[in-house]
């Protein structure tokens, strides 16, 4: 079965045609980092301006890539929410007139379902359910139990701001630019993470939540203390290095503590935009048992915004409930978190 996936939750605008939810067919994706690097973050009308002069092209190539015509396609996935809402509508109009005009069943997605399948795409095995996911992304932290396609249970959310969105603010603080998380990777390998004691926010005992607002204060606070100082490149280096491993600290910890609450647990995987930080990878491989499988995606393309983990997550939708599933002409975008 191939899925047409459609995803325009922020400011890439990307559609994909996945097969049988594992088999990526053709994944493209038009960025807009470029233009948002100008203003230090996405300004949401113009991140819809751009949405619309870039579908159609978009999905042309993504027929093209997967050597299919609208007659091949089985289904249409596209993104709900959560999102930019003015960036949503751009995804979700066009689904739906798709949908309409050619009479091709239309899959409503959330987006944060859509970054927990993208562990499935590349991989024809199976996955051994149950399993725990630390999604981590700009907009959103959750630890979440999934027990079998589309059982899911909400052990963690955010509460403030969210990893991705702390690594962007200290990103602009430091003036490293955006997008902040690849930046204060990049100059944390040169720096030391033991240079400055952030605060690791672990909230109410026991609790699996995450915040991060603090944390970002912390390093604002410390860099307004050091003004009559040159921020140098290595001190640059020291004080992304520092707040990346109270960041990945506090993440790896609470995925492990949600793991020896759920023993019965056979997979750990992790996805989303902060998925690509190879210490966050590190960090949790250094805690969990070693005959527990840890999963991320498997291209950088998969861990932030795309078109194929949304054509994935439809997939499995599609399969296990068809008769839910049909051409649709109103598809209302959301801005809030709701997961199935």
């Amino acid at each position: 079965m191939k899925i047409l996936g459609i995803e325009t939750s922020c400011d890439e605008t990307a559609a994909a045609v996945v097969e049988d939810g594992w088999k990526v067919l053709s994944n493209v994706i038009a960025s807009q980092i470029d233009l948002h690097a100008k203003t230090g973050g996405v300004v949401p009308e113009v991140a819809a301006r751009e949405h619309v002069l870039k579908m159609i092209p978009v999905l042309e190539e993504c027929l093209s890539d997967a050597g299919c015509e609208w007659s091949d396609i089985d289904a249409l996935a596209v993104t709900k929410g959560p999102g930019l809402i003015s960036s949503l509508i751009i995804g979700t109009e066009t689904a739906s007139v798709i949908s309409y005009v050619k009479n091709i069943p239309l899959i409503p997605v959330q987006h944060i379902l859509g970054h927990i399948y993208s562990n499935w795409l590349d991989r024809e095995e199976e996955v051994d359910f149950p399993i725990i996911i630390l999604t981590v992304s700009g907009g959103h932290n959750e630890l979440i139990l999934m027990r079998a396609h589309y059982n899911f249970e909400v052990l963690g959310d955010t509460r403030d701001d969210a990893a991705g969105e702390a690594f962007d603010k200290v990103a602009r603080i430091l003036g490293l630019g955006y997008p902040g998380g690849p930046a204060i990777s990049k100059i944390a390998e040169k720096g030391d993470s033991d240079a400055v004691d952030f605060p690791r926010i672990w909230l109410d005992k026991g609790s699996l939540d995450f915040s991060f607002s603090g944390l970002k204060t912390a390093v604002l606070t410390k860099v307004k203390s050091l003004e009559n100082f040159e921020l140098s490149e290595k001190l640059k280096a020291d004080l992304a290095a520092s707040f990346q491993e109270a960041v990945v600290e506090v993440l790896a910890g609470k995925l492990l503590i949600a793991f020896e609450r759920y023993p019965e647990v056979k997979e750990l995987h992790l996805a989303g935009g902060v998925s690509a930080n190879n210490r966050l990878r590190e960090a949790i491989t250094e805690k969990i048992p070693e005959h527990i499988k840890f999963k991320y995606p498997r291209s950088l393309r998969y861990c932030t915004d795309n078109a194929a983990m949304i054509a994935s997550a439809g997939f499995f939708f599609y399969k296990i409930h068809p008769d839910l599933v049909k051409p649709q002409r109103n598809i209302i975008p959301q801005s809030s978190f709701e997961i199935y």
